[in-house]
């Protein structure tokens, strides 16, 4: 069956370049509303013109560069800046004397903060700070003495640009945390699938190689011997395996990504009583439900490979011609599909024996089989009196994986 890759974008700081582009454009109107009310209060009023003449230009021009990280390098952070200090310096020479003493605004006006936030955005607190100092250095030249208003200003943005940047900085770190733990989580989900259908195959011919093998003798216990040591090494594989290295910060500006590769399902509802079908036979009953037992595709197969593993044990553990009992609940909301042996029961303490063993037929091929469904699986076992494996899965497997990840 055809796979398909899903590529998920983490990027919290997408949402504050946009913003960011829509401060430069508010605030430009604004500071060139503010000059027209107060035209006839400048002593050249022509040189503001120019000035917002040459603001408006650049920051329209210069939107594209503010909508994401890669796009706004530093030659452009330090061009919008020197935009913004050689507008507050311009100041004195436009506006009247009395107005600058008076703590009137500067030709930028608040637009200067948007050139701060870039910084804060684009290089975190640090980047913030260097920024935030220089337009604080222009505005007490600019006024000439260090006046109340003017300090709580420039104090005000020099708070806000560093704290901004510093959520910046967090936010990032925390996108690189969750696209590790997602990758982590899919490389799981994936070493799993494989041991369960390793345990199905491969290892079950190691396993009867090897048994087959000292039984007959000779050469033959030889291959049965070295069978069973690449089982041990092989079940040693599966049970660790290794995490691959992350690949979540591919791209900075399009923020944290990870890929997760999938397995679409196929279109229509599986009646999971053909599938249970070629299980019964002289020593397997089956007793399942008159209509059909409609499952999705995926979950009706790993249903069946489940109840495939459970009478692998039965058989195993057992013996050849111990007697197993399959039956089949079609519930409202989910499908029960129960095994019974008339075994010898397993011991107390020795499922988590096996699987720390490396043995892990209950733990991934029936257990981990359901968990990825949504679904449970319970073992009851009385030594002398059998196994009995309760098999349960949601008719709707995909509403209840989507449930289980927003538990996480």
């Amino acid at each position: 069956m055809a796979k398909r890759e899903r590529v998920m974008r983490m990027s919290v700081e997408q949402p504050l370049w946009r913003a960011l582009a829509g401060y430069r454009v508010l605030t430009m109107l604004y500071a060139i509303g503010f000059f027209v009310t107060g035209y006839d209060e400048f002593a050249r009023p022509w040189l503001a013109v120019a000035y917002y003449c040459v603001l408006s230009v650049w920051t329209l021009a210069t939107l594209p560069r503010v909508a994401n990280a890669a796009s706004c390098t530093k030659r452009f952070l330090a061009a919008d800046l020197t935009i913004a200090l050689a507008g507050i310096m311009l100041t004195p020479l436009a506006d009247a004397h009395e107005r600058v003493q008076s703590g009137g605004p500067t030709l930028p006006s608040i637009w200067t903060a948007g050139s701060v936030l870039a910084f804060a955005i684009k290089g975190g607190w640090r980047w913030a700070a260097g920024a935030s100092s220089a337009v604080a250095v222009a505005n007490l030249v600019e006024r000439g003495t260090p006046a109340r208003d003017t300090v709580h200003n420039v104090v005000l943005v020099w708070v806000a640009s560093i704290a901004i940047g510093y959520v910046v900085e967090v936010a990032r770190a925390s996108e690189r945390t969750l696209a590790r733990a997602l990758e982590i989580e899919a490389a799981t989900r994936e070493r799993e699938r494989l041991a369960r259908d390793i345990h199905d195959s491969v290892l079950q011919v190691l396993a009867m190689v090897q048994r087959r093998g000292a039984v007959l003798g000779g050469e033959a216990a030889e291959l049965g011997r070295m069978a069973g040591e690449q089982e041990v090494a092989l079940r040693t594989l599966v049970s660790g395996g290794l995490v691959p290295v992350s690949r979540a910060s591919e791209d900075a500006a399009e923020g944290a990504v990870v890929r997760v590769v999938e397995e679409p399902e196929d279109d229509g509802p599986v009646d999971l009583r053909a599938l249970l079908a070629p299980y019964a036979s002289a020593t397997v009953n089956l007793a399942e439900p008159g209509a059909p037992v409609p499952l999705p595709p995926i979950a009706a197969r790993e249903l069946a490979a489940a109840v495939s593993a459970a009478l692998d044990n039965v058989r195993k553990h057992a013996g050849e011609h111990a007697r197993a009992w399959i039956l089949v609940e079609d519930e409202p909301d989910e499908v029960i599909v129960t095994v019974r042996d008339d075994g010898p029961g397993i011991p107390e303490g020795r499922l988590a024996q096996a699987e720390g063993e490396g043995r892990l037929g209950v733990a991934l091929s029936i257990r981990g089989r359901l968990r990825e469904l949504g679904g449970s699986a319970e073992v009851i076992s009385v030594p002398g009196q059998g196994t009995e494996v309760e098999l349960k899965v949601p008719k709707d497997s995909s509403t209840a994986r989507g449930k289980k990840a927003e538990k996480r």
